[in-house]
């Protein structure tokens, strides 16, 4: 049975309403997320992300816009034949804790798949958030 959340955990050494800008803008997204990114910041706008090296673009559909502290959307398994994928629900929340900002990130949803197309987006999905969470921490340090 493959685990229906992926959950990450991150203290950055920035204010929340920096962390927030990086997670809700076209531009703070573009410079981490993806090497575009397009989103309409209201409950039910679409968020694009494409990733250029990767030759991959995605389309999610904003559920939660909490300023600033807390931002969910939704969006296809990857792998998943056709175009009425299931989707996962992305959750960032933001708390502000001392000399900086708590990210906690939650991706569940994934036990909706075949267990091969879950375990596969799944496995996909920590390895990816693994690299662009730390591309997200990279590109604050480096804009401080």
């Amino acid at each position: 049975m493959v685990s229906d959340r992926i959950e990450r955990e991150r203290v950055l050494r920035h204010p929340v309403e920096r962390v927030w800008a990086a997670l809700t803008t076209a531009e703070g997204l573009s410079r981490w997320f993806g090497s575009v990114a397009e989103i309409d910041l209201r409950p039910g706008g679409r968020a694009y992300f494409r990733w250029e090296d990767l030759d991959e673009e995605s389309v999610a559909t904003i559920t939660i816009v909490d300023p600033p502290r807390r931002l969910a959307f939704s969006w296809p398994i990857e792998g998943w034949p056709g175009d009425d994928a299931p989707q996962t629900l992305v959750t960032f929340t933001l708390e502000p804790v001392a000399g900086g900002t708590r990210l906690r990130l939650v991706e569940s949803g994934f036990a909706q798949a075949a267990d091969d197309v879950a375990r596969s987006a799944h496995e996909a999905n920590s390895q990816g958030w693994d690299a662009e969470l730390g591309d997200l921490e990279t590109h604050l340090d480096a804009a401080a």
